[in-house]
């Protein structure tokens, strides 16, 4: 089969709601929709970094300072964009970063993401601030990856563990650069805050976004008062509150101390998110880890913090079994080969796809899964490869960006 044309799992978008996301071609078309339709407070968490966006931007320039080297003459009629992660195959070797807060872009944003994802054969990663119950992404979701926040606390690390064990998840992603809240002055200049704050400006803002207000928001609080559900084995406050405060712990002393013990007390796989130095994959390693992460978090915590494709193959050299997953800054097929090529196993992408579940709810994910495979099937072609596993270094060039 060409995978060109990929074949859905599920049964194919309704031809109405295709027809009207024929318009979308490519994932940076989603952000306008989201941009227009969502409270500014809203999508200016969403599309926001920290301090002077160094981190954001430099993140795209990382992939633009790379050109593909493409073979010509080779017959790639059977080519196919499927690849396998920890012995599971999928129809893409992109998956949905974890983003806290979906609920807020549509109504059971959360939810949406997981379905989309489910309903293409993509791997989907449930977000420790979502405020959907974790054991409904798993339920209802059919997720089986959990990434969590977790504070320098072993009895408090155990009883996560377990709450996620028996929800049924897999693997746990463990993200280890969040150790105080980013200095995200955006959030504050647009009035942002998390817990919501119910002030006049926010009501203001919902009330110029009526589509947003009563289609998501609204909805939301008809089934009650959202709260952060798995920030911990218990839950968490409210979203909307005057004082109300994130209990998130002790993450500035989270160490490898506390990697150790969750190795040892975790039975399913564990992967670390947010490494980007070549000495911590190494003990990361040395810790009997499953995947390292390279991550700076979209450019949400520490600014200038190096792009993670910069430093791809260094960590690749001392990763030795453990898989090698990539994120921040990747928007196209060519994106996706380029990592692959250096050494990556699989990639993550985020704020695209919750821009299309604004757009679209589960069709304009679904419909940004298919772009994207649809994107790397052509791209592979006139690349000259069959395969994800026939990518190499050798197909990649660098060289100073314009």
């Amino acid at each position: 089969m060409n995978a060109s044309f990929p074949v859905p799992v599920k049964p194919a978008i309704a031809a109405d709601v295709s027809r009207r996301l024929d318009r979308f071609l490519c994932l940076d078309d989603f952000e306008a929709v989201a941009r227009r339709r969502l409270p500014r407070q809203i999508y200016g968490y969403y599309a926001g970094a920290a301090e002077t966006n160094r981190s954001l931007r430099a993140n795209r320039e990382s992939y633009a300072a790379l050109a593909l080297l493409p073979r010509v003459l080779v017959d790639t009629r059977a080519r196919s964009t499927a690849a396998s992660l920890f012995g599971k195959s999928f129809s893409l070797p992109v998956g949905i970063a974890p983003m806290g807060l979906s609920a807020l872009s549509s109504f059971r944003g959360d939810l949406v993401l997981a379905r989309a994802a489910a309903a293409e054969n993509a791997l989907m990663v449930a977000s420790a601030t979502s405020l959907t119950p974790l054991e409904t992404m798993a339920a209802e979701g059919g997720t089986r990856w959990f990434q969590a926040y977790l504070p320098g606390d072993k009895e408090r690390i155990a009883a996560m563990l377990r709450r996620v064990e028996a929800a049924g998840f897999e693997t746990i992603v463990l993200t280890a650069d969040v150790q105080v809240p980013a200095n995200r002055e955006n959030n504050a200049r647009t009035g942002f805050s998390m817990p919501l704050r119910p002030t006049p400006r926010l009501f203001w803002d919902g009330a110029l976004h009526p589509r947003w207000s009563l289609g998501t928001f609204i909805r939301t609080l008809m089934g009650g008062m959202p709260h952060f559900e798995n920030m911990d084995a218990f839950r968490g406050p409210a979203i909307l509150s005057r004082s109300a405060e994130r209990n998130i712990g002790t993450r500035d002393g989270l160490c490898w101390e506390h990697v150790a013990f969750m190795r040892d007390a975790w039975r399913g796989r564990l992967v670390i998110k947010g490494i980007l130095s070549p000495e911590d994959a190494a003990l990361a390693r040395a810790a009997g880890i499953d995947g390292v992460w390279l991550s700076n978090h979209g450019g949400r915590q520490l600014d200038s913090a190096i792009a993670p494709m910069l430093m791809l193959q260094e960590v690749v050299r001392e990763a030795g079994e453990m898989a090698v997953l990539i994120d921040s800054g990747i928007r196209r097929g060519t994106d996706v080969l380029k990592a692959l090529a250096l050494g990556a196993d699989f990639v993550f992408v985020g704020r695209p796809f919750l821009y299309a579940s604004v757009a679209a709810g589960t069709a304009g994910v679904r419909h940004a899964l298919r772009l994207m495979r649809a994107e790397i099937a052509r791209d592979m072609a006139m690349l000259g490869v069959n395969t994800i596993d026939d990518l190499s270094p050798a197909y990649v060039r660098r060289f100073a960006a314009p």
